[in-house]
């Protein structure tokens, strides 16, 4: 099995997609951070909404936003790659133009426009994984998948950091970081598309092509759902047991989340590499041993006094970012290598929408739980990583790939540092191929 030993940067950089693709996600991720978190607060501030109706409307744009993503599989099989990924951008400068149009107390024209940024926050992952998937191969792809993560993750908590600071301008200050949010999503979508990467549909065979419909992947899109718990443990599990049945300072909760995103951002790509000399699948499920424990974790730092508590469990969800990290880097990987390359894009899509299912959800039921104690709330999340875990690990692989990490079905060519795959088409960061309209 190929493995990545080394990290060479101009060589990742060229992976994941060339030098302009990078700063179209570095962009976008920034303008992302600088809305995000704080869409709630436009909503009860500046256009002086309810809580509940704002939450409501967030949720029902998240939750409609996964509609889109079999449309986004279909298009991405036919061959899009750059151009899907620049409307996932473009469709977000829609949803902005939305938010600064929407009159105050009107909560439809809200809850449109958090459509828009729901669409295209659920087409982005599966758009971008198809694109590095594309250029890159084996396991070059999955350090150019976890350089991404790294990178979008940066460009998030700059961005949240950035708004932080302008918070005190009040309603104007918000104003203002929506119209800089819609800004750099048209510059992103620009740059994204500038890129011009096609995949070739006549790349595959005439059996791949017309051999049926996309591996099922039942497990582990079933297990998936359990593991993106962990992606809120952070943001809402801990916060919640923190303040509210711990009555810690918050402090403590912005400690943890600050952590969680440097640790991201720097342990991604190595701890990926180190975890290419195994196979993902295994990779898959020693993540949700390690959540599991981190859970557990969890659950014996409550235990301990007031005294003790908070900084237990802020040492405990360094176990779980790492939990975190190995299974962002191993389960998109894993996904790419099964399927097989004319049903990529809906197999991501399939994917996405079970990662956009637990996101939705895991909220509620974390909430629901926590009310009934640490044991219901880190036992019950324990218990079931674990049983994804031993699923994921048992399970065989079915409709494995056309390409294979020894690269047998899908040669790639090294132009310079990197090596594009000869079924993608790029001009300006890749080959001197000219590109095919996408």
């Amino acid at each position: 099995m190929a493995t990545t030993t080394k990290l060479q940067p101009r060589a990742l950089v060229q992976a994941s997609g060339g030098p302009r693709y990078a700063v179209a996600l570095a962009v976008d991720a920034l303008g992302t951070g600088l809305l995000r978190p704080f869409l709630l607060l436009y909503g009860v501030t500046v256009l002086r909404l309810s809580a509940p109706a704002t939450g409501i409307a967030m949720t029902v744009g998240v939750v409609v936003g996964l509609v889109c993503m079999p449309a986004v599989g279909r298009w991405l099989d036919r061959g899009a790659r750059s151009t899907v990924v620049a409307a996932s951008m473009l469709v977000r400068v829609l949803g902005v133009a939305l938010l600064m149009a929407t009159p105050a107390g009107d909560v439809r024209l809200f809850a449109t426009a958090a459509l828009f940024l729901g669409i295209g926050n659920q087409a982005w992952p599966a758009a971008h994984a198809a694109l590095v998937a594309t250029v890159a191969h084996g396991r070059e792809r999955d350090a150019a998948l976890a350089a991404g993560r790294a990178l979008r993750n940066a460009g998030l908590g700059t961005g949240a950091l950035l708004a932080t600071a302008c918070l005190a301008g009040g309603t104007t200050a918000l104003q203002a970081l929506a119209v800089v949010t819609g800004l750099a999503y048209l510059v992103a979508a620009a740059l994204a598309w500038s890129v011009h990467v096609h995949a070739r549909p006549a790349a595959a065979t005439v059996e791949q092509r017309d051999d049926g419909p996309p591996p099922r992947l039942r497990v582990l899109l079933a297990a998936n759902v359990i593991y993106v718990f962990c992606l809120n443990v952070p943001e809402i599990a801990l916060p919640l047991v923190l303040v509210t049945q711990l009555h810690a300072s918050p402090v403590w909760s912005a400690a943890i989340f600050v952590a969680n995103t440097v640790l991201v951002v720097t342990l991604q790509v190595p701890v990926t590499v180190l975890m290419s000399r195994f196979p993902r699948r295994a990779v898959l499920a020693l993540a949700g041993v390690v959540l599991a424990a981190s859970y557990l974790g969890f659950l014996a730092a409550t235990s301990l006094g007031l005294g003790w508590s908070a900084p237990a469990v802020a040492a405990v969800s360094v176990v779980c970012t790492l939990g975190e990290i190995i299974y962002a880097g191993s389960a998109v990987a894993l996904v790419t290598a099964l399927a097989p390359a004319h049903v990529l894009g809906r197999t991501l899509a399939r994917f996405q929408l079970s990662t956009g299912f637990g996101l939705a959800v895991s909220p509620a039921v974390i909430t629901a739980l926590a009310p009934h104690g640490p044991a219901a709330l880190w036992g019950s999340l324990a218990a079931a990583t674990l049983l994804s875990a031993s699923a994921v690990a048992a399970e065989k692989d079915q409709g494995v790939a056309a390409e294979k990490d020894q690269g047998a079905a899908r040669r790639l060519v090294p132009p310079g540092a990197s090596r594009l795959a000869q079924s993608a088409t790029t001009s300006g960061d890749g080959s001197k191929n000219q590109p095919t309209p996408s």
